[in-house]
């Protein structure tokens, strides 16, 4: 790693940043569930496990950068559930 640049350089340039903006995520979150109607159904029926499989569109969507607890935080909030 020696002579790349500092670590957030390293990051930026890798394009590991983990994205937690609010808008890009809450995008990918109405499309997922958009996608998804059945997953929303059962969410919103109480098995709030079935959030994983709205995560994982949105993870896909994002290159695998969200940030998975603010996605499921997103989730619920647009479910009008408390998490």
């Amino acid at each position: 790693m020696d002579g790349e640049g500092t670590p957030a350089e390293i990051v930026s340039d890798r394009g590991l940043e983990v994205v937690s903006d609010d808008g890009a995520l809450t995008a990918a979150v109405e499309k997922a569930m958009d996608e998804n109607p059945d997953v929303v159904e059962k969410v919103r029926g109480g098995k709030l496990k079935a959030v994983g499989a709205l995560i994982g569109p949105v993870m896909k969507e994002t290159k695998g950068q969200a940030d998975a607890g603010k996605v499921r935080a997103i989730v619920l909030e647009r479910l009008g559930i408390e998490g």
